[in-house]
């Protein structure tokens, strides 16, 4: 295996300090760090004083193949994470066929792994076809690899199958991901319902179809003891309830989306589908809260629910088209921008919520957390010194339903490595460079 020396790079040191750094990896790992490293390598990379950091993991990602490789298929969707920094992601069982059962689990997983530049993980379903009130067989699919179960894109509707499915995914040590919604209180909704709703003539959905079924999942978990992580929270209220169980010893973590942190209803000013996802964009208020939320501990992690459409989908209106947003390629430097440049949060707190936490919650062993000698090298290099404007036609997704194009940025991905092999270098970037 190839060596690789990073020179001149900035790496997070404490709490808010970046210091300058070396690198060499080898075999896969972080062998040596310091200062000035003088040593020999296959490739030295000049950093150019570019951020390097552990590489990001993504616990929320549709990936879309097999079934829709219009949208996305693997390898443009691993793609699109190693250009968003990402060497870690765990992959959406609403797929066609659905991941509900070994076989297809292990069809998965190796489809995974021919095609993907990054690490993936495959989590599976909690009841057949997404819907269905039979749970499947969780401890056969958890011996089989599978990262954790979750309906992700539908609500789990009967308390019973929910209490079934926490039982058996406790028994097994697995966590247990919850998309919290009600069918019953979204009538017809394809956005907030509120002010903004009513404004451009559109039918909305009601945080209850949130809160209601996190607040019944949470004394099921309660009940089971099952480690219970909430999907995209949206709602102030949601917040709230999580806060509150944390307080109660209840086992449960939470992720929001970089767009509930960074939009809200009162941006949608027309009837535009780049701005439809489930959860729906909420209030200013709920805004507020999911950041305040992400600041204080009560919610754990940033996952980008990074969800692919074509062009043509997008193009519809609210009423008719499907829900979701790209958001991989664009996660990290919007955070930076919007988060930590002007101060609201540390470097610290951004590698627990983009890394270390979604490894810790969820036992991964594979992926690096920080950068010491003997993690993996699993790397990405980012220049928060130069700003960027995003652009519809650079996304290495097939989607490019964002609703941050246009929006000017830094942080944009230099170059990326897994397990010590570069996978990722940005076209044209004066950031870094090869020299053998």
């Amino acid at each position: 295996m190839t060596s690789t020396l990073i020179k001149h790079a900035r790496v997070v040191m404490g709490e808010n300090k970046l210091v300058k750094c070396d690198l060499l990896l080898k075999d896969g790992l972080i062998a040596e760090l310091a200062e000035d490293l003088v040593c020999e390598a296959d490739h030295i990379v000049d950093a150019k004083m570019a951020l390097l950091l552990p590489g990001l993991i993504d616990v929320h990602v549709h990936f879309r193949e097999p079934g829709f490789a219009d949208k996305e298929t693997i390898a443009t969707g691993s793609s699109a994470a190693a250009r968003g920094g990402f060497t870690t992601v765990f992959a959406m069982p609403n797929l066609n066929p659905v991941v509900d059962n070994v076989a297809v689990l292990q069809n998965m997983q190796a489809l995974n792994r021919r095609d993907a530049v990054v690490k993936i993980k495959q989590y599976a379903a909690i009841s057949a076809g997404l819907t269905a009130n039979k749970v499947d067989d969780l401890p056969a699919l958890a011996k089989a690899g599978a990262i954790a179960f979750t309906n992700d894109g539908k609500g789990v509707q009967t308390a019973d199958t929910m209490y079934q499915a926490m039982q058996a995914a406790a028994k097994v040590h697995k966590v247990l991901v919850a998309h919290v919604e009600d069918d019953s209180l979204i009538h017809a909704g394809v956005m907030n319902a509120g002010p903004s709703a009513k404004a451009l003539g559109l039918p909305g959905a009601s945080k209850l179809s949130e809160t209601s079924q996190l607040a019944r999942d949470l004394m099921i978990a309660k009940a089971t003891g099952v480690h219970y992580h909430v999907a995209h929270l949206s709602a102030l209220e949601s917040v709230e309830l999580i806060r509150i169980a944390k307080q109660h010893s209840i086992n449960v973590t939470a992720e929001v989306s970089p767009h509930h942190l960074l939009l809200d209803d009162s941006m949608i000013v027309k009837d535009d589908a780049n701005m439809k996802m489930n959860p729906p964009l909420r209030s200013a208020d709920d805004r507020a809260a999911l950041i305040a939320g992400l600041l204080d501990g009560t919610i754990d992690m940033v996952a980008t629910d990074h969800a692919p459409h074509t062009d043509r989908e997008k193009a519809q209106s609210m009423l008719t088209a499907p829900n979701g947003v790209t958001g991989i390629e664009t996660s990290f430097p919007l955070l930076y921008t919007h988060l930590v440049k002007p101060g609201i949060m540390t470097w610290h707190r951004l590698l627990e919520v983009m890394n270390q936490k979604a490894a810790e919650v969820f036992g991964l062993t594979d992926a690096a957390t920080k950068l010491a000698v003997g993690q993996p090298a699993d790397l990405a290099l980012f220049d928060i010194d130069h700003a960027h404007t995003i652009r519809a036609d650079e996304f290495a997704s097939k989607g490019s339903n964002s609703p941050f194009i246009n929006w000017t940025i830094f942080g944009q991905t230099q170059a990326t490595w897994v397990n010590g092999k570069q996978v990722y270098a940005a076209e044209r970037s004066e950031a870094w460079q090869n020299v053998i």
